[in-house]
């Protein structure tokens, strides 16, 4: 039978599996925590210095607010604009609205004056119309229109082959017609024969030409009237006239005495007169 060998542990080593089996001893233990949930020492110098800063915070020792500004409205702010802007559109409105009642006011002034006038020019038009025939005679229309040849023509001279005497122009013909043929001859040229009115003409006459010439000398049966219906005042008939409804001036006898009749159906030369 073998012999089994039993070993014997020593009793410091079966001690301590013993106290290693029931645990750290109280003081270890607590030594552990110390370590484990004790503050450090630097750690405790920073808690010592965070209540003078929660202090300084809850405490300042300077006032935070005295630096604080104040903002007051300017007077002169926007919200006063609006009522400003109101009061100047309707003062501008007001203006415009007088200037243009001013403006319509005119207008109806001037067309009522317009109006008034063009009605007057007609009136008068139709008096003139109905008063005055197509035609008037020379004097007439030296009344009804006086210098009014003179302000248009002024310094005119007559046209070429005319002759000038004060405000009057005379064409002496070159060839021969009847009377009444003249005439028409001459009112073609704007003109009528000669109406001799003064000696001056008489004379101008007798010294331009050197020919017989028709002037606007006509028997109406009982006197001797003008081509312009004025009646004979002065006259300047030879001693001995022929007979014949119609005058002639005959420029190779003197001036005084130089008018003879003819017939109105003879052929002779004319003076043509135009006035200005």
């Amino acid at each position: 039978m073998e012999m089994q060998e039993i070993q014997v542990e020593p009793e410091d080593k079966k001690a301590e599996e013993d106290e290693g089996a029931r645990g750290p001893k109280p003081e270890d233990k607590k030594a552990e925590d110390e370590e484990a949930t004790g503050p450090k020492p630097e750690d405790k110098t920073k808690e010592e210095a965070e209540p003078d800063h929660y202090t300084k915070l809850s405490n300042p020792t300077e006032n935070i607010y005295s630096e604080t500004y104040y903002f007051q409205p300017d007077k002169t702010t926007p919200s006063k604009q609006p009522g400003g802007n109101v009061r100047l559109y309707r003062a501008g409105c007001l203006f415009l609205s007088l200037l243009c009642f001013v403006l319509l006011l005119t207008i109806i002034i001037l067309s009522m004056k317009l109006q008034t006038g063009s009605t007057s020019c007609s009136e008068q038009t139709l008096d003139t119309s109905g008063r005055n025939p197509p035609t008037c005679s020379l004097d007439q229309c030296r009344v009804d229109f006086p210098d009014v040849l003179s302000r248009h023509l002024g310094c005119q001279q007559c046209s070429n082959g005319w002759l000038t005497l004060g405000r009057s122009c005379f064409f002496l013909s070159t060839f021969r017609l009847t009377w009444d043929q003249s005439q028409k001859n001459c009112s073609s040229r704007g003109g009528h024969l000669a109406v001799i009115s003064s000696r001056t003409v008489q004379t101008f006459l007798t010294k331009k030409g050197d020919l017989k010439y028709w002037i606007g000398l006509k028997n109406a049966g009982t006197s001797w009237t003008w081509i312009d219906d004025e009646a004979l005042q002065q006259s300047y008939w030879s001693e001995a006239p022929l007979d014949g409804d119609c005058g002639i001036l005959s420029s190779s006898d003197p001036a005084e005495k130089n008018w003879i009749r003819a017939s109105c159906q003879a052929s002779s030369y004319f003076i043509c007169q135009l006035q200005f």
